[in-house]
């Protein structure tokens, strides 16, 4: 029985490294993000501040994520479309 071997690596790593360089420059996704490490009300205050300037309905602003971390602090990603066209 013969033994099975994975063909070599070589070029798919090299076509991977290349598309990874000729993206380097570019913006990663679609949405803009920023992330913030909060008090809890603080915290509120700015994801309304996004949603008042930047509408849901427009932006498809979300929280993209959150935790609460000790001391009563939130850290979380606000995430929207970098224009509503």
């Amino acid at each position: 029985m013969a033994k099975f071997t994975p063909p070599p690596l070589d070029g798919l790593k090299r076509r991977i490294e290349r598309h990874r360089q000729e993206k380097a420059g570019e913006r990663a996704g679609m949405f803009v993000r920023e992330t913030f490490l909060l008090s809890r009300e603080e915290a509120r205050e700015k994801a309304r501040q996004w949603f008042d300037e930047f509408p849901k309905a427009a932006y498809w602003t979300e929280v993209e994520s959150w935790r609460q971390l000790d001391g009563d602090r939130i850290e979380f990603t606000m995430r929207r479309l970098p224009s509503a066209d």
